[in-house]
Formats: C-alpha cells, sequence, structure tokens
C-alpha cells in the first residue's frame, strides 16, 4: 500500500499531540490487555490492514489468546469476553461509529454507572494515534489516508 500522506511531515505538531492523547490513555486506568483488544477492534471497524496486523501481535504480546483474537468481530455473540470487556467494546463501536450515529442514553448511561468513569472517557481515543491516518470517512463512507508508520509485515 502507498501512504498518501506523511502525518508526521505535513503536521508534527498534530502527530505530537495525538502521542500525547495516547500517553493519557495508557495512564487512564485501562488494562493493558483490554486496551490492546480495543485497539485490535477498532483496527478491524477501520478496515486497515495494517494496523489489525500490528494491534492483533500487540495483544499476543500482552498475554491475549487467538481464540479471543479471532472472535474478537463477533464478540457480543462470544461466551469468552467478561462484562468490562464488552462494554469497553462495545463503547468503542458506538465512538468509532460515531459519524453514523449517535450515542444513545442507554449506551451513555452504562459508560456513566461504570466504576471507572475516567477511563471509559478516555475509551474513546485507544487507538487513536495509531489508527489516526486511517483518515475519517469521506462522504461515501470510505475512509481515506494512511498511517505515518513505515508499513511493514512481519511476524513477531
Amino acid at each position: 500500500m502507498q501512504t498518501r500522506l506523511d502525518y508526521g511531515k505535513a503536521a508534527p505538531g498534530a502527530v505530537q499531540a495525538m502521542y500525547k492523547l495516547q500517553k493519557y490513555v495508557e495512564e487512564s486506568g485501562w488494562e493493558h490487555s483490554l486496551l490492546e483488544l480495543v485497539k485490535a477492534r477498532v483496527s478491524q471497524m477501520n478496515g486497515c490492514a495494517f494496523c489489525i496486523d500490528m494491534h492483533t501481535k500487540d495483544a499476543r504480546a500482552a498475554g491475549e489468546i487467538e481464540q479471543r483474537l479471532y472472535g474478537l468481530s463477533a464478540w457480543r455473540e462470544a461466551p469468552y469476553y467478561s462484562e468490562r470487556e464488552r462494554a469497553a467494546l462495545a463503547w468503542a463501536e458506538v465512538v468509532t461509529n460515531i459519524w453514523q450515529t449517535h450515542v444513545s442514553d442507554e449506551e451513555s448511561e452504562s459508560v456513566a454507572r461504570s466504576s471507572a468513569r475516567r477511563s471509559w472517557s478516555s475509551s474513546r481515543w485507544p487507538s487513536s494515534p495509531s489508527t489516526a491516518g486511517t483518515g475519517s470517512p469521506s462522504p461515501s463512507g470510505r475512509r481515506s489516508g494512511s498511517t505515518n508508520r513505515e508499513r511493514k509485515w512481519s511476524s513477531r
């Protein structure tokens, strides 16, 4: 895949801001394994093969098992995700699709009831720096742009 835009060169301040945002998320109280699970799911939703590859490898390195990664796109039907993981995945999907829909009162109340409000409020950003390069959807629904990371497929 050819890089369309090198964000690091075109907007270095924006890239630095995204990395600061990622640091904030990492300090927000999310378990590292849950954060990686959410990043993998959001990457699936964004349709970015590079990001899916990267985040599933990162999730495996964080101790995630293959079965749960294979079932991630059907997490609602899979029996092996905890209530907290289901809430995080649901919230990540709602916020990732915010351009198509809105956050319902029920979804918002579910997050508000959570004992980890600060980490949930950060949940809209867990994959921002790594998936921001996939771009915003165009009016046609297609995503544009690419990450400023070098695209290398490798096994870890």
